[in-house]
């Protein structure tokens, strides 16, 4: 039986999805073999790969000024890649500090460039965001970095930041494909595949063209942008399986309306989600309402020393992968496309009883 799994990530894949793809492993596009099999140089999976390019294309409106490459290392590796690809010994890089995973892209640039941190919001444990205005990027910097989206914490950007003239890098891992996306606002887009796109090993890095050929000479032949855009991501053998669903996967968001109609469905079920921990006594989010996830839902129940009881009652009634960060503690439900209104509902139902049965 298939349980609502909310798992931060790798995250649930949409079962349409994985049904397609359970059909087709054994045999795929009559080759007698598994996507896994064939050579990823072969006419088949090239015409595969430029599909998948084409339909992530057409769902981010990604205009033919970026380069889409199709990478490994994650977005942890892209802390790295991004200032060795745009950035020079000595160059100041700019950051937007807003949580867990901005903090670690800030400490793997700092062993590459100056790092200026223009906004921090550790002073309300990342519950917060900077204010549009309430800081400068300094004139020269190489780029501006932020995160859209905070898993540990859940907090997300409703605006783009202005990035005053320099480049703006957004690691969007978390919130791809959940709402429409300005991408020409960017310079670099990247984000890790296990949240939205697909499994885990596979990375997109949208780069607006002007900003290739200037990598450092240390930097790794896979992790070159001009390198593999000129090859067209294939210098090595590129994660073919996540490439293929990652297709699967675009192909459903098309089908379900696109970004406009994940958008919808995304908000309607943070909104079930957080309505329910608002009206509660029992329950608290303590992220500020103007800066909620709709991707990433922590909460807190009044008595911590339920928590236990909480997760186990609710993994038995198949509602999984609730705790929360090792950091922070409390429960995280992540609601990423794949999760339907039905999982929301039968999370929402539990906590009620479960406060009306423990509170």
């Amino acid at each position: 039986m298939r349980v609502h799994n909310f798992s931060a990530g790798p995250a649930m894949l949409p079962t349409a999805v994985l049904e397609r793809a359970q059909g087709e492993l054994l045999d795929w596009d009559g080759s007698g073999m598994s996507v896994m099999e064939v050579s990823h140089r072969g006419a088949a999976f090239v015409a595969c790969a430029e599909r998948v390019e084409a339909s992530l294309r057409s769902v981010l409106d990604i205009s033919d000024d970026y380069a889409c490459l199709f990478l490994q290392g994650g977005a942890y590796g892209m802390f790295a890649a991004t200032p060795l690809n745009l950035s020079a010994p000595g160059d100041t890089i700019a950051f937007l500090n807003t949580g867990d995973w901005s903090t670690k892209a800030i400490a793997e640039a700092g062993k590459y460039a100056e790092v200026a941190v223009l906004a921090d919001t550790s002073d309300s444990l990342h519950t917060t965001l900077p204010r549009p205005g309430s800081y400068t990027v300094p004139t020269g910097a190489a780029y501006l970095h932020y995160t859209p989206n905070e898993t540990i914490r859940g907090v997300e950007f409703d605006h783009v930041p202005d990035s005053g003239g320099v480049p703006l890098v957004a690691d969007l891992s978390s919130t791809i494909l959940s709402r429409p996306f300005d991408v020409d606002a960017h310079g670099v887009i990247y984000a890790g595949a296990q949240k939205n796109m697909g499994p885990s090993g596979l990375v997109v890095v949208i780069v607006r063209r002007d900003l290739l050929g200037r990598p450092r000479r240390e930097t790794p032949t896979v992790w070159d942008w001009t390198v593999q855009a000129k090859a067209d991501s294939m210098v090595n053998t590129p994660p073919t399986f996540g490439l293929y669903l990652l297709g699967l996967t675009l192909d459903w968001v098309q089908e379900n309306g696109g970004l406009a109609g994940m958008a919808a469905r995304n908000q309607g079920k943070a909104s079930l989600l957080y309505d329910t921990i608002d009206r509660s006594s029992f329950y608290s989010n303590p992220v500020d309402p103007s800066a909620r996830s709709w991707m990433n839902v922590p909460f807190v129940l009044a008595d911590p020393t339920l928590d236990s009881t909480f997760l186990n009652e609710a993994d038995a009634a198949g509602l999984t992968n609730l705790a929360g960060h090792r950091s922070v503690g409390g429960m995280r439900a992540s609601i990423y496309n794949a999760m339907p209104l039905a999982g929301v509902r039968a999370l929402v139902d539990f906590m009620q009883e479960f406060e009306r049965t423990h509170g």
